[in-house]
């Protein structure tokens, strides 16, 4: 699995012009799933991005993580963090999970979120989703397990 995270003052989604989730302070979490990504790939990348320490303490330093905070989580899957672009000038994405594999997963991932008792709401996979980030720093982090 592949994640980038924002770190957000606040961030949102809307499909078709509806808003389907906000959040503040926190983190816009884009997720990505490969063919070989299990439950436990799910658990451990949740598990880190819950205790990374990335949100800054009294001293302005990054000392302090989402739980800390007490941040809230917006997850949006992402397929195309899987691009593979050696060739060409058009991205290929025969390297990301199927929708059988990903969607499901996707959703583990969220609930295993939801199990460490941060708050978290979702995009809606497969959806053409306008996501609006307010990327605090700006703080951007790639994650993969």
């Amino acid at each position: 699995m592949k994640a980038l995270l924002q770190r957000v003052r606040k961030g949102s989604v809307s499909v078709e012009g509806e808003l389907i989730a906000e959040i503040e302070t926190g983190l816009v979490v884009l997720i990505g799933v490969g063919p070989e990504d299990s439950e436990e790939h799910a658990r451990k990348l949740a598990y880190k991005i819950a205790h990374l320490r990335i949100f800054e303490d009294l001293d302005g330093k990054m000392n302090l993580s989402l739980l800390d905070v007490r941040g809230e989580v917006l997850v949006i899957p992402q397929f195309t963090l899987f691009a593979n672009t050696s060739k060409g000038h058009r991205p290929s994405f025969t390297n990301a999970g199927p929708p059988a594999l990903a969607e499901p997963l996707a959703e583990y991932f969220a609930e295993c979120l939801r199990g460490l008792e941060i708050t978290t709401k979702e995009g809606i996979f497969g959806a053409r989703m306008l996501v609006e980030i307010h990327n605090d720093g700006p703080v951007t982090i790639s994650l993969e397990v």
